[in-house]
């Protein structure tokens, strides 16, 4: 074993004509958080998929947890978490009989003990006979968690985790993902919310089948070298649809009142704003990059492996 809990290169997998991922580069380093970003139909979970041995690729070449990719995927399959999207335990289950179940699934040999311990740990154990069903979307998340730890994987994958839960959840889950870090598990995570990207030790961001950034939330920000201005007022709102599809604008955006306008040349960009500068009612100020910016940028910057290219958002 390197450092390097995941170590692929090349990473290529398709479906007829269409290449939903396409040789992508991705290192990881033992007991760190990545996260995974990109739109939806990116060939993020593609990716998640073949890294746990789900998928096979079409081409490239690497391992995973020092195991190669294709030759031993089964055994990479038992060493890694795998949380889905979509909820995928036992809905007429209970807490308990789901983690159960899994226990089979793995032969564990202490299975009632780890069952117990998983419980305890994600804090399950006063709602073990309650029906998995019948959980809010919080409670599901733990339950599905507390399934991906039972077998003591070294690498955890999670599919958008936290879609759907509420914010006190999401934190709760987030502070458990560190704590499992900080005990040299490693953690790749797709999100599209922002404030956790910028929990990650580092990211990956991938648009179209194509990686297109990599590095830390200040390393992605700096290295994008987007001007960035901001407009706050009435009539604000207004400008966002003629700013979209204004020369030299990569990316507008609505933060609560304010509106980023995003561009690489900054020229060009003062010049697609100059017309509505002199507007009563608005300030203008420059603004400095953030990660929200980076990416919708990135996305304009990207060719659509579907057809097509896609408006911006």
């Amino acid at each position: 074993m390197t450092g390097l809990a995941i170590d692929v290169r090349g990473l290529t997998k398709r479906y007829g004509p269409r290449t939903v991922v396409d040789h992508v580069d991705l290192q990881v380093r033992t007991g760190r958080i990545c996260g995974f970003l990109g739109p939806n139909g990116s060939g993020k979970t593609t990716t998640i998929r073949m890294l746990c041995g789900l998928l096979t690729p079409d081409a490239g070449e690497g391992t995973c947890l020092g195991l190669d990719l294709v030759r031993q995927a089964h055994d990479i399959r038992r060493q890694v978490g795998y949380m889905t999207q979509k909820f995928g335990l036992y809905d007429d289950l209970s807490i308990r009989q789901n983690l159960d179940f899994v226990g089979r699934l793995f032969e564990l040999p202490r299975r009632r003990e780890a069952v117990d311990a998983a419980l305890e740990r994600l804090g399950l154990a006063a709602r073990r006979d309650q029906l998995a069903g019948s959980l809010s979307g919080g409670w599901k998340q733990r339950l599905a968690l507390a399934a991906c730890l039972l077998h003591e994987p070294r690498l955890l994958l999670l599919d958008e985790p936290t879609a759907g839960v509420d914010p006190k959840a999401r934190r709760d889950f987030w502070d458990e993902i560190h704590r499992l870090a900080a005990d040299g598990i490693t953690v790749l995570v797709s999100t599209h919310y922002m404030d956790e990207a910028e929990r990650c030790h580092e990211l990956a961001y991938i648009a179209y089948g194509k990686a297109l950034a990599r590095g830390t939330a200040d390393e992605i920000v700096r290295d994008a070298k987007l001007s960035v201005w901001s407009v706050a007022g009435d009539g604000a709102a207004a400008l966002v649809e003629p700013l979209k599809v204004a020369e030299g604008v990569l990316s507008v955006a609505a933060f609560g009142n304010t509106i980023h306008v995003a561009g690489q040349d900054d020229a060009a960009l003062s010049a697609a704003i100059a017309p509505y500068r002199s507007q009563g009612g608005l300030s203008w100020s420059r603004a400095e990059a953030n990660l929200e910016d980076v990416f919708i940028s990135l996305i304009a910057r990207a060719d659509d492996n579907f057809g097509p290219k896609a408006a911006t958002p």
